[in-house]
């Protein structure tokens, strides 16, 4: 694992400078404290951060053919690289090392451009070829690793992370509209935007190519959930349950410690019992409890430590808000409104005082259908063939409008967001059911010259790219790749990114698996979401090795508790970030009712007061 940064100027007249390169490498020197390595040229100019996993003695980096001619960088691990490897070795090409980013440079030189589709791992990769004048940018299919550059008519520069940009000298004051519009909406920004307009992240499953005569984007992958296999429910559990256990098992390769994160949730338990199969020792496995119960998973988490006689690490965290609201602001480069990344860095924090490389349960939600709003978009869907379009429109539009917010009461009367989803087409219904600030209440958040700046962009088309290309009429595959595309590279992977390297963890996901992922996509959906059970047939291949309180509890997720957080220990800072004078953004009005709104306890708007507080603590760490 690593972080890799660089220029590449188009007209190849001087050598790069190696103390601007020097200076964009040492920005991300948290993904990787073990090793710096630099390398300049006519033209070109490659700076790469190491933390040492495999070949800890022959893996530095950036990494050559013989003649020097084509040079490689790779952020993240290829599992797959012993077999190219040896294909390599027949075909005649010669291996200095055993670190898995050699065989890219030969493979490389074998198939050229091709070369990216026969890797399989989790990767961001630079790529210099001296011979043809270009350089190559590529993504791994899921998007693990992230990767960002910025081009112009002069040069291109690249980095694991925005603040290497900044250094090599793009603009901070050049902020996207559209971006900060997509941010409250979803709580991320959606690639291949970035906050800045100047700059882009690779798209998962792509390669950027920048050469003197163009810049061409490819993609080399996608996931298909056009064509479904008609398997008995027995078949595709035992699919299941071997592709996971296989997963788990190509991601155990490592020279360094390796353990597992463990909630006692289905994913990370599944994980830790695949391992736990294949290892012959005990998992190191790390967990962490918040002191506020319905927060808390420990007690799961120790019964799977039981059960697979795991060496067991727990901390309980008494969370700073104060103080991690500025650290997050600094990994993440951009605003970032998930609040799951207090716990993610926390439990990275415990993890890496154990090990180096931890595997994670990521995925798991995406591929079964496990989120709970997948559910409720289930029944809405079903609602919609029995109500005439007419009346959803007429009728439950005005109603959810109208309809009282009432947070504090049970779910079952909490139908303002229903009935505003309800009047909705499917795709429409789904982006209001996910959205931090509803089409609504958005609409509300800006100030008068700030919607003049959108001139009219909705963020709705963001899905609705992916929503029609999904390659099938069934509406959960539809939002499920939705997710796929959006939510689970910007957000999800995202979080667990910076969050792990800001302390500088690896972390692998053996759920996303492409080959696994492939497969569960071919599988009927019935299969995933089955009455009001997500992940159905993974809960039924993990039944002869997990017990059934830990299989069918109900899911807890990953959380912090912001609405006590503003109305205590977060309230004073929160004041002050949020309302400034001459706010150019957001209307003071509405800010102000949805602070007293949740002082009060009549409505919970701890999301919509954690996403606008993030982008403040964005603007103070990199606008000001």
């Amino acid at each position: 694992m690593c972080g890799i940064t660089g220029i590449f100027e188009y007209e190849r007249g001087r050598d790069i400078s190696r103390e601007l390169v020097h200076r964009m490498n040492e920005t991300i020197v948290h993904r990787g404290p073990d090793d710096e390595g630099i390398y300049t040229d006519l033209g070109i100019g490659l700076g790469f951060r190491r933390l040492s996993i495999i070949d800890l003695q022959g893996g530095h980096q950036p990494i050559s053919n013989e003649d020097g001619t084509i040079w490689v960088m790779l952020n993240g691990e290829i599992y797959n690289y012993m077999e190219l490897r040896q294909d390599l070795d027949q075909r005649g090409h010669h291996f200095a090392t055993r670190s898995d980013t050699e065989s890219i440079v030969h493979l490389y030189e074998e198939y050229g451009e091709r070369c990216f589709a026969r890797l399989d791992g989790m990767f961001a990769i630079a790529l210099w070829d001296g011979r043809e004048g270009k350089l190559l940018l590529a993504r791994d299919r899921l998007g693990k690793k992230p990767l960002f550059y910025a081009a112009d008519a002069q040069r291109i520069l690249f980095g694991s992370e925005l603040k290497a940009l900044l250094a090599g000298g793009i603009s901070k004051t050049d902020v996207n509209p559209s971006a900060i519009s997509d941010y409250f909406s979803f709580g991320y920004i959606p690639a291949p935007k970035t906050i800045y307009r100047s700059v882009c992240k690779v798209l998962p499953g792509h390669y950027v190519v920048a050469s003197k005569s163009n810049l061409r984007d490819v993609s080399y992958w996608d996931i298909s959930f056009a064509h479904v296999e008609d398997r008995s429910e027995e078949e595709w559990s035992e699919i299941v349950r071997h592709q996971v256990c296989e997963a788990t098992r190509v991601r155990l390769m490592s020279d360094v410690p390796l353990g597992a994160f463990l909630s006692g949730g289905i994913d990370s338990s599944s994980i830790v019992a695949m391992m736990s199969r294949i290892m012959n020792r005990p998992v190191t496995t790390c967990s962490i409890g918040f002191g506020i119960k319905e927060y808390n998973e420990t007690q799961y988490a120790q019964q799977i430590a039981r059960l697979f006689a795991s060496d067991h690490h727990e901390s309980f965290v008494h969370a700073s808000a104060i103080d991690i609201v500025n650290k997050l602001a600094w990994h993440f480069d951009e605003p970032f409104a998930d609040s799951s990344a207090v716990p993610t860095y926390y439990v990275s924090k415990v993890a890496r005082e154990h090990v180096t490389v931890a595997l994670g349960g990521d995925g798991g939600d995406e591929s079964f259908a496990g989120y709970r709003r997948y559910l409720f978009d289930y029944y809405e869907n079903r609602l919609r063939r029995y109500v005439p379009g007419w009346m959803r429109r007429n009728v439950f539009g005005p109603l959810g409008k109208y309809y009282p917010p009432l947070a504090a009461a049970p779910r079952v009367f909490r139908a303002k967001a229903t009935l505003q989803s309800l009047s909705r087409s499917p795709l429409e219904g789904y982006f209001n059911s996910v959205s931090i600030f509803r089409p609504g209440d958005k609409a509300r958040l800006f100030t008068p010259d700030f919607h003049r700046m959108l001139g009219g962009y909705d963020s709705i088309g963001v899905f609705d790219h992916y929503y029609n290309r999904a390659g099938t009429d069934d509406l959960l595959s539809r939002i499920q790749y939705v997710d796929i595309k959006t939510y689970l590279p910007d957000d999800i992977l995202a979080k667990v990114d910076r969050a792990s390297m800001a302390v500088s963890l690896e972390v692998r996901a053996p759920l996303l698996d492409h080959h696994l992922m492939e497969r569960v996509a071919s599988m009927p959906s019935s299969l995933k979401l089955r009455g009001r059970s997500g992940k159905y047939i993974l809960k039924k291949a993990m039944e002869p090795i997990l017990p059934n309180d830990i299989l069918y509890r109900r899911k807890q997720g990953f959380a912090v508790p912001l609405d006590q957080w503003f109305r205590n220990e977060l309230k004073e800072l929160a004041h002050d970030s949020l309302f400034r004078a001459n706010d150019e953004i957001f209307d003071s009005k509405f800010l102000q009712k949805i602070w007293e709104q949740h002082q009060g306890g009549h409505y919970d708007r701890s999301a919509h007061l954690w996403s606008i507080l993030m982008f403040r603590k964005w603007q103070e760490t990199f606008a000001s």
